[in-house]
């Protein structure tokens, strides 16, 4: 017998694009000469805020900012306190032989630019076949 999972009926209602995926970075991917480049808009963070890893051939980009603000009056009472959290992550898989030192990052006006090569295609390797006696 197979597992067949419930589905809840608002799954489909929150999936809807109108309510989008505001912790999506909004990506353009570009590859010309065997190298990919990656434009991340990333607007209100510092390049401090960002954090690129590699790990088993998978890129994650996380940006997270924290930031409070606070409006006292004469006599240093707070009128108004603001605070504010935000963080986005997104991973792509760049092949296995890509290494640290063959990726380059800038940040400029809200703009992360993140430069890779394209991993090798590999050439699949023909099928052999043994022989029975």
């Amino acid at each position: 017998m197979r597992y067949l999972p419930r589905k809840n009926v608002f799954d489909d209602f929150f999936d809807d694009s109108f309510y989008g995926n505001g912790n999506l970075m909004k990506t353009d991917i570009r590859e010309k000469d065997g190298i990919y480049s990656l434009d991340v808009e990333l607007p209100g963070y510092k390049k401090e805020d960002i954090k690129i890893s590699l790990y088993n051939g998978n890129l994650t980009i996380n940006a997270e900012h924290n930031e409070t603000k606070e409006e006292k009056d004469a006599k240093g009472n707070i009128l108004r306190q603001e605070r504010y959290a935000g963080s986005q992550s997104r991973t792509f898989y760049v092949g296995d032989g890509v290494r640290e030192s063959d990726i380059h990052a800038s940040y400029n006006n809200g703009v992360l630019t993140v430069t890779v090569p394209s991993a090798e295609k590999k050439e699949e390797e023909e099928k052999k076949y043994i022989s029975i006696q």
